[in-house]
């Protein structure tokens, strides 16, 4: 018994399994996926922002999500990318705008925490 599509060893060329190596990630669509968006101050002196986390997209989708959150809320943002997940940062408690943001664009976006 053989198996025709075995790969055994490859160190360059075609890399026709991209996706199952990490560090790549397919992309959702927004139904698919669950945002949470909670306000913190925890480790910014004082200072509350809104982080949304469980977004799963690429890094170029992302920023012109954060782009769009931003001008929708009126002030600044950062866009924080870890090895597994992002996170999205706005300065200020705009839970309820983000939510409504989210939610027009088809996500599955709840508000987490108080």
């Amino acid at each position: 018994m053989t198996q025709k599509n075995k790969l055994i060893y490859q160190e360059f060329g075609n890399n026709q399994n991209a996706l199952e190596r990490p560090g790549i990630q397919e992309q959702l669509s927004p139904q698919d996926q669950n945002p949470r968006i909670q306000a913190s101050r925890k480790g910014r002196k004082g200072r509350t922002v809104t982080i949304i986390t469980g977004l799963v997209e690429q890094h170029e989708t992302l920023e012109i999500l954060l782009k769009q959150l931003k001008n929708h809320c009126g002030t600044g943002g950062t866009l924080k990318n870890n090895d597994a997940n992002s996170e999205i940062e706005i300065q200020g408690d705009h839970s309820q705008k983000i939510l409504l943001i989210l939610l027009k664009l088809g996500y599955k976006a709840k508000v987490s925490g108080g």
